[in-house]
Protein backbone atom coordinates (compact mmCIF):
# COMPACT_ATOMS: atom_id res chain seq x y z
CA UNK A 1 0.00 0.00 0.00
CA UNK A 2 2.74 2.45 0.97
CA UNK A 3 4.64 1.78 -2.26
CA UNK A 4 1.56 2.52 -4.37
CA UNK A 5 1.10 5.84 -2.56
CA UNK A 6 4.71 6.75 -3.31
CA UNK A 7 4.27 5.83 -6.99
CA UNK A 8 1.03 7.81 -7.19
CA UNK A 9 2.72 10.87 -5.66
CA UNK A 10 5.63 10.53 -8.08
CA UNK A 11 3.25 10.27 -11.04
CA UNK A 12 1.42 13.42 -9.95
CA UNK A 13 4.66 15.34 -9.53
CA UNK A 14 5.81 14.31 -13.01
CA UNK A 15 2.47 15.12 -14.66
CA UNK A 16 2.35 18.23 -16.85
CA UNK A 17 0.59 21.23 -15.36
CA UNK A 18 -3.06 21.79 -16.26
CA UNK A 19 -4.03 25.11 -17.81
CA UNK A 20 -5.22 26.42 -14.43
CA UNK A 21 -2.06 25.28 -12.68
CA UNK A 22 0.07 26.84 -15.43
CA UNK A 23 -1.72 30.13 -14.95
CA UNK A 24 -1.22 30.02 -11.18
CA UNK A 25 2.43 29.02 -11.59
CA UNK A 26 2.98 31.87 -14.05
CA UNK A 27 1.48 34.32 -11.54
CA UNK A 28 3.67 32.99 -8.70
CA UNK A 29 6.70 33.12 -11.00
CA UNK A 30 5.94 36.79 -11.57
CA UNK A 31 7.78 37.45 -8.31
CA UNK A 32 10.94 36.27 -10.10
CA UNK A 33 10.56 38.66 -13.05
CA UNK A 34 12.59 41.59 -11.73
CA UNK A 35 15.74 39.48 -11.38
CA UNK A 36 15.20 36.46 -13.62
CA UNK A 37 12.85 37.77 -16.35
CA UNK A 38 9.17 36.93 -16.84
CA UNK A 39 9.93 33.61 -18.53
CA UNK A 40 13.20 32.92 -16.75
CA UNK A 41 15.44 34.61 -19.33
CA UNK A 42 17.59 36.81 -17.12
CA UNK A 43 18.70 40.07 -18.67
CA UNK A 44 21.26 40.84 -16.00
CA UNK A 45 23.79 38.95 -13.95
CA UNK A 46 21.25 36.64 -12.32
CA UNK A 47 20.99 32.98 -13.13
CA UNK A 48 18.56 32.21 -15.98
CA UNK A 49 15.79 29.85 -14.87
CA UNK A 50 14.31 29.00 -18.28
CA UNK A 51 14.86 25.37 -19.19
CA UNK A 52 16.56 24.46 -15.91
CA UNK A 53 15.55 20.95 -14.78
CA UNK A 54 12.60 21.04 -12.39
CA UNK A 55 14.31 18.97 -9.70
CA UNK A 56 17.30 21.34 -9.71
CA UNK A 57 15.05 24.39 -9.36
CA UNK A 58 13.13 22.77 -6.50
CA UNK A 59 16.37 21.84 -4.73
CA UNK A 60 17.77 25.36 -5.04
CA UNK A 61 14.51 26.98 -3.94
CA UNK A 62 14.34 24.76 -0.84
CA UNK A 63 18.01 25.44 -0.05
CA UNK A 64 17.24 29.17 -0.10
CA UNK A 65 14.20 28.61 2.12
CA UNK A 66 16.16 26.58 4.68
CA UNK A 67 19.08 29.01 4.70
CA UNK A 68 21.50 26.36 3.38
CA UNK A 69 22.16 28.48 0.26
CA UNK A 70 23.25 32.09 0.88
CA UNK A 71 21.15 34.81 -0.70
CA UNK A 72 20.27 38.46 -0.55
CA UNK A 73 16.48 38.21 -0.95
CA UNK A 74 15.76 34.64 -2.09
CA UNK A 75 15.67 33.29 1.45
CA UNK A 76 12.83 35.73 2.22
CA UNK A 77 10.94 35.18 -1.06
CA UNK A 78 11.16 31.39 -0.88
CA UNK A 79 9.54 31.29 2.57
CA UNK A 80 6.33 32.66 1.03
CA UNK A 81 5.65 29.50 -1.00
CA UNK A 82 4.41 26.03 -0.10
CA UNK A 83 6.21 22.92 -1.35
CA UNK A 84 3.42 22.45 -3.92
CA UNK A 85 3.79 26.02 -5.19
CA UNK A 86 7.56 25.58 -5.46
CA UNK A 87 7.02 22.42 -7.53
CA UNK A 88 4.64 24.28 -9.85
CA UNK A 89 6.92 27.31 -10.23
CA UNK A 90 9.83 24.99 -11.01
CA UNK A 91 7.72 23.13 -13.59
CA UNK A 92 6.78 26.46 -15.19
CA UNK A 93 10.40 27.56 -15.59
CA UNK A 94 11.58 24.09 -16.63
CA UNK A 95 9.02 24.16 -19.46
CA UNK A 96 10.37 27.46 -20.84
CA UNK A 97 12.81 27.27 -23.75
CA UNK A 98 16.40 28.19 -22.94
Amino acid sequence: MRISIVFAAAALAAAPLTAGAQSAAAQWAGTCAMCHGTTGHSMGGNEPLAGMPQDELVRKFKEFRSGAKPATVMHQISKGYTDNQIEQIAAYFAAQKK
